[in-house]
Order: structure tokens, then sequence, then C-alpha cells
């Protein structure tokens, strides 16, 4: 399948188990241009060269921002070096924000974790594993049937919060632990591209589980998630837009709305709906669906707040049609609950914060990951700020 993005060419520069520097290998083009799927380049690896190597981590990137462009990685090797290895003299450095998976033996040790778990439950993988993503946000593995999924310190609440919501419908919970998370298979593929109809039952999904825990806000909190109400908002928002260059007329747009923010969510919260659970992160590729049954996943993002906060990830993709028939599906579906709900005004009072907490969750990632890593998320922040500059002063 073709992309509009341009190629990856991947170079990976291989250390041995010890952790000392071998070299590089020719440069080749991977088969996807996203630079966290790790999983082409292992192949590429093992097909080109008969080599056995584990992705560790982004050294150096052409492009300014995923996708494609020439890309080099570094990588662990099982066995010896290469005849194809070519010197390499971009020289590695220690960085104390480094995630686990990224330095050598860390996936080994991830590795051994999901292994061990594993045995004291009586399971055992059926098949080799299988390196898929890697990247500052998340190491995930396939250990057949079952998948390994390491998450950085910021997103500890993802295996406590799984734990909590295992009668819903998400991923089964076979163990975590420390940032480590092994699931259960779920039924079926990714939803990517999935039509109308089942982005509705997707919302369903999501409106009926945020109506049931919207009582339970303190529980939710106890396990570490994000606060995205009024007060938690507000100092955040504060604290991220002296840092950010932009545009004056943008500047001066979003330091008035700042300052204006209590008075704005208060209007949204006479709108008539409760704070509650965030996804975080809500769109057809999160879920995985069989026809039967949908599964959601990717629970790093999620936090607490008000619930269309969840509207922007799935309809901004959308068509002009699809996005209409999505939003008055969404505006049904919380009228049910909340019958004097204005869901119409909420939907346009939380559009601005929706775009403000975007970027300042990616903020919060560029401060917690180490420099090489920046390119994948340091231009969504300007990005999204810019474009609730423009929300503020699109008339309503």
């Amino acid at each position: 399948m073709t992309t509009p993005f341009p190629p990856r060419i991947a170079t990976l520069v291989l250390l041995d188990a010890s952790g000392r520097l071998l070299g590089a290998l020719p440069p080749f083009e991977a088969a996807t241009p996203w630079w966290n799927h790790v999983e082409p380049l292992v192949e590429a690896a093992a097909q080109r060269h008969g080599l056995r190597v584990t992705v560790l981590r982004l050294l150096r990137a052409e492009r300014h921002h995923p996708p494609g462009g020439a890309v080099s990685y570094l990588a662990e090797c099982d066995g010896g070096a290469p005849d194809a290895l070519a010197p390499w003299d971009g020289g590695l450095d220690e960085q104390p924000l480094r995630m686990r998976w990224a330095r050598p033996g860390g996936p080994r040790a991830d590795l051994d974790w999901a292994v061990a778990a594993l045995r004291r439950q009586g399971l055992a993988p059926d098949g080799e594993p299988r390196q898929l993503r890697s990247w500052n946000l998340s190491s995930v593995w396939r250990l057949p049937p079952y998948w390994l999924k390491a998450v950085p310190p910021f997103f500890a609440h993802e295996g406590p919060l799984l734990a909590a919501l295992q009668a819903e419908a998400v991923p089964r919970l076979v163990a975590h632990d420390a940032g480590r998370l092994l699931l259960a298979p779920a039924a079926g593929e990714d939803r990517y591209g999935a039509p109308p109809d089942e982005c509705e039952a997707m919302i369903d999904l999501l409106v009926d589980l945020q109506h049931r825990w919207a009582p339970r806000l303190d529980e939710l909190l106890a396990l570490g998630l994000p606060d995205w109400r009024a007060q938690a908002f507000g100092r955040a928002l504060a604290e991220l837009l002296p840092r950010i260059a932009l545009p004056a007329e943008d500047r001066a747009t979003l330091a008035a709305f700042s300052a204006a923010l209590p008075a704005h969510f208060a209007r949204l919260a006479a709108c008539g709906l409760p704070d509650t659970l965030l996804h975080g992160d809500f769109h057809p590729g999160n879920f995985v669906g069989d026809g039967r049954r949908l599964t959601l996943l990717d629970w790093g993002d999620a936090g607490i707040g008000h619930p269309l906060l969840d509207q922007s990830a799935m309809l901004t993709p959308q068509s002009s049609a699809s996005e209409r028939r999505l939003r008055a599906h969404w505006a049904a579906a919380w009228r049910r609950r909340h019958p004097g709900a204005d869901i119409e005004a909420a939907t346009r009072l939380v559009e601005p914060l929706a775009a403000l907490r975007r970027a300042v969750i990616y903020q919060r990632f560029v401060d917690a990951i180490e420099p090489a890593e920046r390119p994948y998320h340091q231009d969504d922040v300007p990005d999204f700020l810019r474009l609730a500059a423009l929300l503020l002063r699109a008339p309503r």
C-alpha cells in the first residue's frame, strides 16, 4: 500500500550484547515511513544480513518531524558483527531521561518479566517474541498470543487504570508492574478508517463507560490520572504559554483566554455534563473489533475532565458529512443520560480546550524525554496553540 509520505531510509547502528559499538549497516528503505514502527527494521536486518537485532532508540533524523526521511537508530545485535558494517562516528551519549527499554539490555529485562509473569499463572508464549514499536511513549512486543507494553513514568497510571476497568471493553490485563503491561489478545483487527456506523458504536461504548465512572472521580485520581478540570487546566496553561514562541496575535488571544478561563469553565459546567474519565486519544485506530465486539486500547493519555474533550481525536479526520453525523449521535447519546444538558453549547466551549490540552500534553512529553526523541512531538505544541487561537477568534 502506498502512502503520501516520503519513504523512510533507515540506518541501524549496532552494539553487541556488552554495549560495545560495532558499526553501521548500509542504509535501506523501510517498509513503512513511521519512525516508531521498528518491526520492518528488525525484519530487514534478518533478511538482508541474517542478524537478530533489537532496536533501542532513535539516534538522528533528517526531517524535523516524522514520518519518512533518513533516520538512524541504535540497535542491539544478538551475535557477531557482520561483514557489511561500516564505521560510525556519531557518538553515543548518556541521557538522564532515557527510557528503560532504550538502553542495552532493557528490552530483554521487559521480556524476562513478561515470561515470568506468565509462568506464575501457568501460562507461556507459544512463539518467538516480535518487536513491533519502540519510541519515547512505549515499547510494544508480541509474545504470541500476548502483548507486552512498556510505558514511561508519565504513563505509569495505565496499568492500574486498566486493572480498575477490567469490567469494561478494555484489553484483559494479565499482569502489570512498574510501567510494564502484559495484555491478553483482543478479538479482531484495528479499526483505522472505520465507517460512521461503527464510529457511532464506539461513541456509545465511550459514553456508557463515562456515565458509569462519573461518580468515581476520587478512585481515578488515586490511580494518578492527570486532572484536566478547571483549576489544574488553568495552572497548566499559564505555565505553558510563556514558554512557546507564537505570533503576536495568537499570543494575545491565548493570554486573554487564559485570564478568562475560570469563567469559560463555569459556562461549560452550566451546560450540564459531569466531569468524568477521559480516554484522551479516542479515535478508531485505538479500537480493535471483529464485527461483534469492540475493545478500546491505549489508555496512557487518560485523565479526568469534561467528557466532550474526547471528541476532537475522533472528529478531526472525518469528512464534513460524517463529522455532522457523529456530532449529532454524540449529543443524542449524552442527552439520553442528561436530558436537560446543552450539548451543542458544551461542544463549542470544549473545542479550544481540546486543542490547548493537546498542546500541554505534547509539551509534557517533550519535557520528559531525551533530546533525540523530541522531534516526534515538538512541532505539535505550537501547532495546537495556533489552532486554539484560531478557534477562539472564529465567529460563533
